[in-house]
């Protein structure tokens, strides 16, 4: 079943959905500056566009593009600047 999931007025959105391969969020940020935190261990790959992510416990923000994936541990919270539309992929661990 796919879960409609809406964030920040509607700068955010994503579908969830779940298959043998895990659980799945895809989605689109607006350009803006985004706090998000997380219940889960986080894999999230970038789609199109970029972000420019502050990771928990990093000192610098780090810029990730196309293709490119990071890590967010659960429990904890990432900042992220976008300044270009921007589709994202984000598999949760279980």
């Amino acid at each position: 079943m796919l879960k409609v999931n809406e964030y920040f007025d509607g700068q955010v959105k994503s579908i969830s959905f779940e298959n043998e391969r895990g659980h799945f969020t895809i989605g689109v940020m607006e350009p803006g500056e985004y706090k998000f935190s997380t219940s889960t261990k986080e894999y999230m790959q970038v789609i199109s566009g970029e972000m420019t992510i502050l990771l928990p416990e990093h000192e610098h923000w780090e810029r990730y593009v196309t293709g490119q994936e990071f890590i967010v541990e659960k429990n904890s919270s990432f900042n992220v600047k976008i300044n270009v539309q921007t589709a994202y992929l984000c598999k949760y661990e279980q």
